[in-house]
Order: structure tokens, then sequence, then C-alpha cells
């Protein structure tokens, strides 16, 4: 089983796809879970990036497709739901047992193209999810029993609210006083109006083809599709190799830390998810 020393989003280094770039959230030696909430987010918010980093969009630099749009558009909502529906605040009786225990979980992963994707909003999306769902998995609160906290939910909500944000200004022109009010959702009138061409330079819209040898059958897939427990990942999985390290290191006496080596309907409001703590 790995144990990672980095907190940065891990390189699935194995076979094809490690040339092409897939990586996986870091659970630091935080392996399992005994509060079925969070594993619920990890579980559902990896399996929907999944899909989402698996479309052509993320193999094309020019703005992402509706399709794409609308696939955040509703994990946004989804994910909101759960978190403004499931956390409890600080103030409210917790739901604890008396009797009966949830039965530990080892968290699963579902490795998605990163590192290599060619889309920079799908690449600074993932990046912001892979944070999230790392978040998740090393939350203290994975000791509690039943409840997430509102404090929690800001902490892993924050990146998907971040995410959504983002799409709303860049790619529906929304400002941003509009895009960060509470409540705030894209109607069904803003999506069917989509026209990335009014907010992108002629450059942005237009592309060369990308490499066709990464593009993945359901089949080559499927053992990623079901999800991979982290202790059955590699033992050496790390970071991505070229990171700052290997750079200051070299050029920068104080650069280095001591011992480190190089290595629904249009009107409807969305569901408010807490502030972060």
């Amino acid at each position: 089983m790995p144990i990672t020393n980095t907190d940065a989003v891990l390189w699935y280094n194995v076979g094809v796809f490690g040339d092409a770039g897939y990586a996986v959230p870091n659970w630091s030696n935080d392996v399992g879970s005994l509060n079925p909430q969070v594993l619920d987010w990890v579980e559902l918010v990896g399996r929907n990036l999944f899909h989402i980093m698996h479309h052509e969009d993320a193999d094309l630099r020019i703005p992402p497709s509706i399709n794409t749009c609308k696939r955040v558009h509703k994990l946004y909502l989804r994910a909101a739901n759960i978190l403004a529906g499931r956390a409890v605040p600080a103030g409210v009786d917790n739901m604890e047992v008396r009797h009966a225990r949830p039965a530990g979980e080892v968290f699963r992963v579902y490795p998605v193209p990163y590192f290599k994707v060619r889309n920079p909003f799908l690449r600074r999306w993932a990046g912001l999810i892979l944070v999230s769902l790392s978040e998740a998995m090393q939350h203290t609160e994975n000791r509690k029993e039943m409840e997430i906290s509102t404090a929690f939910a800001g902490t892993v909500g924050q990146y998907v609210r971040r995410v959504y944000t983002n799409m709303a200004i860049e790619l529906f022109g929304k400002t941003r006083e509009a895009a960060i009010a509470d409540g705030f959702a894209l109607t069904d009138a803003d999506l069917a109006a989509y026209n990335p061409g009014a907010f992108f330079t002629s450059t942005e819209m237009v592309d060369t083809v990308p490499r066709l040898d990464r593009v993945f059958t359901e089949d080559r897939l499927e053992v990623l599709a079901e999800g991979i427990s982290v202790t059955e990942l590699p033992a050496d999985i790390g970071p991505w190799p070229t990171n700052l390290t290997n750079f200051y290191s070299g050029v920068r006496s104080d650069g280095v830390m001591p011992g480190a080596t190089s290595g629904g309907s249009g009107a409807t409001a969305a569901p408010i998810i807490p502030p972060a703590p």
C-alpha cells in the first residue's frame, strides 16, 4: 500500500494511463472513513469527475461544449444539495449511535486525465475538484460516525463552488457579483444561449487536432470506472515528476526544506453551500 509524503495531487503512473498524465486525489495516510457522508461525497464527486474528464472536450483547447457545461451545472447542484441537506450546524445536536456502528470503508478513487489535459478550463476545474476530494479524505470528520458539520461542507464545497463561479463568469458572461451570490444558479435560458465566441478571442476558438492514441475505449477504462481502493494502488505512487522543488533546489539556497529531495426550471435557486471556515 502506498504511503505518500506529499499533499499534492498524485500521478497515477500505471501503464498507458501514467504516460497520459492521469491523476488521483491525495488521501495522505488516511486510507478510509467511518463516516458514510464523507464516503458518499468522495464516491459521487469522484465518479462524476471521471466521466466529465473522459469527454472529448478535455482533448481540445477550445471552450468546452454545452454538454460539458451542463454536466458541471448538474454536478454543482447535486453536490450543493448533498452538503446543504446533510451538514449539521455547530449548535445542533448530532445524531449519535447507541449500539451498532457504521463499518469503516477504504476510500475508492477514480483516476482521471489531468496533468496532460489540453483544455485549460477542464484542467483547472479538475485540479479544484481533486483538491476537494483530498480535503474530504483527510478531514478529521472521517472519525465521526453519522454526521458532517457545516465546517466540513464549507471546506470541501468551496472548490466546487469556485468551479461553478468560474464557468458562469468566463463562459456565460455573468458578473462576479451575480455569480457569487448565495443561491445563484444558471437558468435554462442561460444554458440555451451559450455562445463562447462572444467572449473569447479568435485564437482561443481554433485548435489543432490532438494526438488520438490516448482515446481509450470503454472496455479499456473499465477497471478505472469501477474505482480503485487506495490500498491497491502502486506503492511508488507520487506527485507529478516536474515540481518546484526540482528547480528551487538548484537555484535558491532558501528554497529547500531541510532534508528535502527532488522527486431543474430556470427560476430555481441553487442550494447554498456553507461558507468555508
